[in-house]
């Protein structure tokens, strides 16, 4: 049988701006391409940050000049991210292998992941995103129960929760196209979060840590690894001290230690560890791969990256 993987890339994937993302998505499709020809079975999650600030921005700014628009929830904006940002992956993926004398088809699934309500992070967001605001502005945007932040000299910023993803709604969707051994883009940006209400699901206003929505869909689709592609080789710890250093392969267990002794920042490494050691923990046999982008052939032949096992 094909090893089972899900690939969470970073921003270095896909770039910024339309133009960078379209330059940037020609060398990550060679890297997808290349784990497909040595026979993964590949499942590709992605970020979405700046991308999503954009459409926030934009869809923001014209419900403020048209008086008949309202503006865009971020449920929404999450949606068209998704959308834009798999279609130029899915076609580069397609050509890549196409390229290399292998059909198979590459799909983007429109992904919207569950979540608490009482989660935690929703009494205290930190998630800041799109233009920036004038003071009236901001109080315009607590009237509307939004939350927001001032940023000094600058002006005042939207600021959303970053809840646990709970379960992944179109779960049987990838399941059946990654069993018909298809390639397979979904929860993109952490997916779309939404609220369950009976039959109904509502658009939360907040975003979900990509590698923790990366983590629940490798764990959902039983997986036997979760590569994690990001800015560094290998993960530090003791950052900063004489006693700095890399970590290799590491235990389940020794991820937790540096865990709970505060190795990681909040909003960097500590999401990629918890979503790694979250889905080890779940079946024998599984590992998580940490590395950047450009060392991902050599990480999987052992000469590089950060492993836990």
């Amino acid at each position: 049988m094909k090893k089972r993987v899900v690939v969470a890339l970073g921003h270095r994937a896909l770039g910024t701006t339309l133009p960078e993302q379209k330059e940037a998505v020609k060398y990550t499709a060679r890297t997808i391409a290349g784990l497909i020809e040595a026979g993964y079975q590949v499942a590709v999650t992605h970020s979405n940050a700046p991308q999503v600030g954009m459409i926030h921005t934009a869809m923001n700014e014209f419900g403020r000049v048209h008086q008949d628009y309202t503006a865009a929830p971020m449920s929404v904006c999450s949606a068209m991210s998704q959308g834009y940002i798999g279609y130029d992956l899915q076609n580069g993926i397609r050509e890549e292998l196409l390229n290399r004398g292998i059909y198979r088809t590459v799909s983007t699934i429109l992904t919207q992941v569950v979540v608490d309500p009482y989660d935690e992070a929703f009494y205290t967001p930190t998630k800041v995103l799109g233009r920036y605001m004038t003071a009236e502005e901001a109080n315009e945007e607590r009237r509307k129960g939004n939350y927001v932040v001032e940023e000094p000299g600058k002006g005042y910023r939207r600021v959303v929760s970053a809840p646990n993803p709970v379960s992944i709604v179109e779960i049987d969707a990838v399941k059946a196209l990654m069993d018909a051994d298809q390639i397979v883009i979904a929860c993109g940006g952490g997916g779309i979060p939404v609220l369950q209400q009976d039959n109904h699901l509502k658009g939360a206003s907040a975003v979900i840590e990509k590698d923790l929505a990366a983590g629940k869909m490798a764990e959902e689709i039983d997986a036997d690894e979760l590569i994690i592609l990001t800015s560094v080789e290998k993960v530090k710890i003791n950052i900063g001290r004489p006693e700095e250093e890399e970590l290799g392969e590491i235990t389940l267990g020794q991820a937790k230690e540096y865990m709970e002794a505060g190795h990681f920042g909040k909003y960097n490494m500590l999401p990629k560890f918890s979503a790694s050691v979250a889905f080890i923990e779940k079946r024998e046999g599984r590992s998580a791969l940490i590395t950047s982008f450009d060392k991902l052939e050599e990480a999987l032949k052992g000469k590089t990256g950060t492993v836990i096992k």
